[in-house]
């Protein structure tokens, strides 16, 4: 009896209370929101990124050979980009010069 008084309720934890038409409600708008489900959407694609991704590579790799045959190799940094660059290199390491 004390548990009662204490607790406010009279009704025992042991017997299903009965569903109102609001408790209802509730949970059938809680499963039909799980039914849906947000999905987001990307400022910027995918795909869009990875070229990015492989622009920006190809732009640090070519600083980098800019700043490796122009400053520690004492050549000029934009023949690292030149074509007749590699073909000698390609020439020396085949054994034609």
């Amino acid at each position: 009896m004390t548990n009662e008084i204490k607790g406010g309720s009279t009704l025992s934890k042991d017997v299903p209370q009965r569903r109102t038409r609001r408790s209802y409600n509730e949970e059938k708008n809680n499963r039909r929101d799980k039914k849906f489900k947000m999905y987001r959407t990307r400022l910027i694609p995918i795909w869009l990124r990875l070229v990015i991704v492989l622009f920006l590579l190809l732009i640090a790799s070519m600083f980098g050979l800019m700043i490796g045959y122009g400053v520690i190799g004492d050549g000029e940094p934009l023949d690292a980009l030149k074509w007749g660059t590699y073909q000698h290199i390609l020439d020396i390491i085949s054994g034609k010069e």
